[in-house]
């Protein structure tokens, strides 16, 4: 039974996915999402974007893909009306269809819907172009101030290499970094699937296929977050402005992957070259810029539980900066919450729960709390005590696992449900108020 301070905010028969962060308008008002049937789908099946209003239940549709083309994973820009999200391919053809490494991100503003342009350019034709992709990006989200973009990254051109050599490198996951300052960029027509950007594309990652035992070295960089409002501070008293932290695959001494969190700092100019091309050459993948510093921060692999663990998450960031929050098992093999500082240090564990936390999470805007699902109910943790309160009595089917998100003012927490509708099962997406006291 719903509680007195939820209500679903969607009834239309098909499906509704939020995405782990970024749902919200600045104002609160609306929650965005995409129509795809299930999240946890073998196909990518969403064809448009849609916005309701929290306070009406009104929906807008702000994007309707064309030409068989998919779309989804769509996120909010934190202060301006737009969007940004995944488009797929128009005119699919089974050379070139929706997949990690053909696909794009758009932006949308919401004052013109229906009109996309171009985040980053794509060149798959050699020699290609400095500050082009020649691949897919994936799960877009701007910093808090809205100027660049982060995403997951995956190279169409390495794709044809099946297995790894010392002569080429092979497609693995990374992390990329869209900037408005160095676009637009402009890519030659060689292949019919090149397109121009409004962005400047760089990765910001290193993954290796020939990862060594007990190193740094990651296989796959993926689940990234942006640290805090304005990056963090470090011991020397100084501010690293911009940071990621992320999930990078380590491999340990006994030969067992396992994932650990990893953090990029990142420079002011992303389009200086460092030890190899931005772009990429035919048989290497794009290189980071100058001045990107690649860290490991935890070191779990003698735990009896190593490594992040849990449903799928993003890492996320306390707004000050001060902590990035994830998900690992306890001694006993529960997921609790837990936190490392940017700086590094040992893992702090937040919740002693009898319940594993069970979705992606994320943090209030004053830093306080991390809202999440734990017990088939919508739950809040503080932080500082690691209190849990539970939202929502205990649901069947529960609330979905992708997604947890706070509002920015604070008040109010989007999540989606399975509900029936006409027979048939649809997940909806809906909006818990938080009590007066927190």
């Amino acid at each position: 039974m719903n509680g007195p301070s939820e209500r679903q905010l969607t009834f239309a028969p098909h499906g509704h996915v939020l995405t782990n962060v970024g749902v919200w308008s600045p104002d609160s008002k609306w929650i965005v999402y995409d129509v795809r049937s299930d999240a946890e789908g073998a196909m990518f099946g969403g064809d448009r974007i849609e916005a309701v209003q929290v306070k009406t239940g009104g929906v807008r549709v702000l994007y309707r893909a064309k030409n068989g083309a998919r779309c989804g994973v769509v996120t909010h820009h934190p202060v301006e009306p737009k969007v940004v999200f995944i488009l797929g391919p128009e005119h699919p053809t089974p050379e070139y269809s929706y997949g990690p490494a053909r696909r794009e991100g758009v932006i949308v503003d919401t004052r013109r819907s229906g009109i996309a342009t171009n985040l980053d350019a794509r060149d798959l034709t050699p020699p290609y172009t400095r500050g082009a992709l020649r691949g897919g990006t994936h799960v877009h989200v701007f910093t808090p101030d809205g100027q660049w973009v982060s995403f997951t990254y995956d190279d169409d051109v390495l794709s044809r290499f099946i297995s790894s050599s010392p002569d080429h490198d092979i497609n693995q996951r990374n992390i990329g970094v869209a900037v408005p300052d160095a676009g637009p960029v402009c890519v030659g027509r060689g292949h019919p699937r090149n397109h121009d950007g409004d962005y400047f594309s760089v990765l910001v990652t290193r993954t290796t296929s020939v990862p060594r035992r007990g190193s740094d070295d990651i296989t796959r960089a993926f689940e990234e977050a942006w640290i805090g409002t304005n990056g963090y501070r470090c011991p020397d008293g100084s501010r690293q402005r911009r940071a990621i932290a992320f999930q990078g695959i380590v491999v340990t001494p006994e030969g067992r992957e396992i994932s650990e969190v990893f953090l990029v700092d990142l420079p002011d100019d992303l389009t200086v070259p460092g030890d190899g091309p931005l772009e990429g050459t035919p048989t290497r993948r794009p290189f980071p810029p100058r001045g990107v510093v690649q860290r490991r921060l935890t070191f779990t692999a003698d735990r009896p539980f190593p490594g992040i663990q849990g449903p799928r998450h993003w890492l996320h960031s306390a707004p000050d900066g001060s902590r990035i929050a994830f998900l690992m098992k306890d001694d006993t093999g529960i997921v609790q919450l837990w936190t490392v500082p940017p700086t590094g240090g040992q893992p702090t564990q937040v919740t002693r729960n009898a319940w594993p936390i069970a979705s992606a999470f994320t943090w209030s805007p004053d830093g306080r709390c991390i809202a999440h699902v734990m017990d088939a109910s919508v739950c809040v943790t503080d932080v500082a005590t690691g209190t849990t309160r539970r939202l929502t009595a205990p649901s069947d089917p529960p609330p979905r696992p992708e997604a947890c998100v706070f509002s920015p003012d604070g008040r109010s927490i989007a999540f989606v449900r399975l509900t029936k509708e006409s027979e048939r099962e649809w997940n909806q997406v809906f909006v818990m108020s938080l009590p007066n006291d927190m």
